[in-house]
Order: C-alpha cells, then sequence, then structure tokens
C-alpha cells in the first residue's frame, strides 16, 4: 500500500506506548499531509532532542543539561531524595506540584523474571548519596507490583548502613475511591496503614 519508508515509520510509531499498528498508521496519514506545518518539525525536533539528550551524573534524569535542572536548582530540599523507578514517574511526581526535594531514577527495578539483578540498577550511586551526610531521609516511590516491593526491601536493606531514614510512599484507597471497586490488596494495605483521624 505505501512505500518502504512509510512503512518504516509506521513500524516504529507502533512500537510506542499506547499506539498500535492502526493508531500508528493513522499518526502517519496526519503528518504525511501536514509535511511542512508538522512532521518536518516534528523530525528536526526529534532529531535535536536525540543529539542532546544525557543522563544527570546526579540523579539519572534525562535533560538536556548535567546536572539536570532539578539538582541544579538550589531552592530544592537536598535532603530528601525520592527513589524512581525512571524518568516517567520523576515527570508524575513532578506534576503534582507537592514535592520539593530531589530524585534518584534506579533505571528499572528487580526482576528475576526479566533478568534485572541489582549491578542493573543505579543503587551504588544512591547509597552514595545516602551515605554522603547531606540526606536525611530517601523517599522509596516504587510501583506497589512485587517486583516494586521487593526492590524497596533490598533498598532499605542497602541503605541501613547509612544512617539516613527511609519511608515509602502511603499505599490504599485513592482520592475518590469507592470501597467496593479496590481490590483486596488495596483494602488491605489501607487497613494496616490507618491512622488517626
Amino acid at each position: 500500500m505505501s512505500g518502504a519508508e512509510i512503512d518504516r515509520l509506521i513500524q516504529l510509531l507502533a512500537k510506542l506506548p499506547g499506539l498500535g499498528p492502526r493508531s500508528a498508521r493513522r499518526a502517519v496519514l496526519y503528518m504525511l499531509k501536514r509535511r511542512d506545518a508538522f512532521m518536518l518539525p516534528l523530525g528536526e525536533a526529534i532529531g535535536e532532542v536525540a543529539s542532546a539528550i544525557l543522563p544527570c551524573r546526579i540523579c539519572g534524569n534525562l535533560d538536556t543539561t548535567d546536572p539536570c535542572p532539578i539538582c541544579a536548582d538550589p531552592t530544592r530540599d537536598g535532603g530528601l531524595v525520592c527513589v524512581i523507578e525512571d524518568v516517567a514517574d520523576l515527570w508524575a511526581i513532578e506534576r503534582t506540584s507537592s514535592y520539593s526535594g530531589k530524585y534518584h531514577v534506579l533505571g528499572g527495578i528487580l526482576s528475576a523474571l526479566d533478568g534485572v539483578r541489582p549491578e542493573d540498577l543505579n543503587i551504588p550511586r544512591l547509597v552514595d548519596r545516602a551515605a554522603g551526610g547531606d540526606v536525611r531521609e530517601v523517599i522509596l516511590a516504587m510501583n506497589a507490583t512485587v517486583e516494586g516491593q521487593s526492590t524497596a526491601h533490598y533498598l532499605t536493606d542497602r541503605l541501613a548502613v547509612t544512617g539516613v531514614k527511609v519511608s515509602r510512599l502511603a499505599h490504599g484507597v485513592p482520592i475518590g475511591g469507592e470501597l467496593d471497586y479496590l481490590d483486596e490488596g488495596t483494602l488491605a494495605a489501607a487497613l494496616k496503614a490507618r491512622r488517626p483521624f
């Protein structure tokens, strides 16, 4: 139906999260119809970002500057370090505008099934940061999955030698959540983490 170049673009876009082959075809058709106004600037922007992006040497965030703007910001609380699995989690927390500390991106989570071991993650740098004396609390913001909780337990053990306080995100009933629609694990976590009213 189309040339090899267009098919390749469709196949590449179909690999993006949330896009399948049908959505990728629609996106490519949209770009082809707006070649000068959209496709060429998009291609240029992707090329610029691809050549400029680099990991922050302090936290592991991906940005065009090193250190990243969060680590370089003197108004952020360097005594609080929120440990997250990847940059998407950092962006999610930043969207809340409720956290003013710094971050540490692990680059994944421990997973025996996927072959991800502690040495594959950015754990030594975290332990070094915590032991450096400036950090007073490490917040473990792992996903509430078996792998996420295993990673959190492993990090808690590794951070014990540093003497810093280690906390985790609260688990339980979400804002606006109805008990009848929650799974048993979420309800159990909420009951265990209850606090005075």
